[in-house]
């Protein structure tokens, strides 16, 4: 049976100390709950932070990166997968995941969020901006969840999970 992989997206060099904070207990509850954390696998903010997270909890991690450099990788990263695909790569890291959590927001993180979303992945958003959470919801409240503390996101994993909601299980049952 194939692992479950959960996405955590945010900023990196503009990520906040608060949404550091969260990335880091996001991936020691993600790790301590068995699953697979996938994050953007590069040394700085809300990737760096999630990696460390779960691997300081003994979880598996995976960073799907931009580029070619080895330089640029998280130490807490296990499993490296360089794309040389730039901003491109975000499609891949969306698509992996069953379920993906937005902890902050940017540029990035943003385009990560609509290509899960218009890839029918579930989104759970972790961010206390109000006007970030306002303009998502006009876009799309389907499968956009809110909350604004890890414990809360990880309690929306495992609902999203037990309810069959991912991607994976959606497919299997529109194919029958």
């Amino acid at each position: 049976m194939r692992k479950i992989l959960i996405g955590v997206m945010g900023p990196g060099s503009a990520a906040r100390p608060e949404e550091v904070a969260h990335a880091h207990e996001l991936g020691r509850r993600i790790a301590e709950a068995g699953w697979v954390l996938l994050t953007g696998g590069r040394n700085v903010g809300v990737m760096e932070a999630a990696n460390r997270g779960a691997h300081a909890a003994g979880g598996l991690t995976v960073g799907i990166l931009p580029g070619t450099d080895d330089g640029s990788v998280s130490e807490a990263v296990d499993i490296a997968i360089f794309t040389d695909l730039g901003n491109a790569r975000n499609n891949i890291n969306v698509l992996s995941s069953d379920v993906v959590i937005a902890c902050g927001f940017g540029f990035g993180t943003l385009s990560e969020i609509a290509l899960a979303l218009k890839g029918d992945r579930p989104v759970i958003l972790l961010t206390n901006n109000g006007d970030f959470k306002d303009f998502l919801m006009k876009i799309s409240n389907q499968n956009l969840h809110l909350c604004q503390t890890p414990e809360k996101a990880i309690s929306l994993v495992r609902q999203i999970l037990q309810a069959g909601q991912t991607f994976r299980n959606l497919s299997k049952e529109i194919g029958s």
